[in-house]
């Protein structure tokens, strides 16, 4: 599951499929895919311009969060979607995307406000927020924020390259 521009500078990698998600065949068609609209509209972009992701491409059982096995089954088509989309920047939304991507298990508070790297591209990765742990969790959406303004300076300064 993939969806938006293939020649984008901005890549966004969740963890898996919700329900909507898995129905429609799409990530973040629900209500966590209309934050995360509105972010990337706050950011000056439209979903049109970037592409986005899941490190699961199936729904896991229970909508349980993903085990390590699971992601690394998909492993290998994560990194195609890295190698067809080549992004300036991947911007990693919540934990269990962020500790897949940069293989760690540090917390998400941990990871926020560097600039890592991603597997042999090396691909500059910020860390945000979940947009369906933003939903529940309001307060945080202000450090979501600087978050994402911190990967748009890196974008715009040509760090993300």
């Amino acid at each position: 599951l993939g969806v938006g521009n293939t020649r984008a500078g901005w890549l966004f990698i969740g963890e898996a499929p919700g329900a909507e998600e898995d129905r429609q065949g799409e990530p973040f068609v629900g209500r966590a895919g209309q934050l995360l609209n509105a972010m990337l509209r706050a950011m000056g972009l439209a979903r049109e311009q970037v592409y986005i992701a899941n490190i699961l491409k199936c729904r896991p059982p229970g909508n349980r969060d993903p085990n390590p096995e699971e992601a690394r089954e998909c492993e290998a088509y994560l990194q195609r979607q890295v190698a067809l989309v080549q992004p300036k920047i991947i911007v990693a939304l919540g934990r269990i995307a962020a500790q897949n991507l940069l293989r760690t298990d540090a917390t998400l508070a941990r990871l926020r406000g560097k600039v890592h790297h991603y597997g042999v591209t090396g691909t500059p990765l910020v860390v945000t927020y979940h947009p369906a742990y933003l939903l529940r969790n309001l307060p945080d959406k202000a450090k979501a924020w600087e978050d994402l303004r911190f990967a748009l300076r890196l974008y715009q300064e040509g760090n993300a390259e």
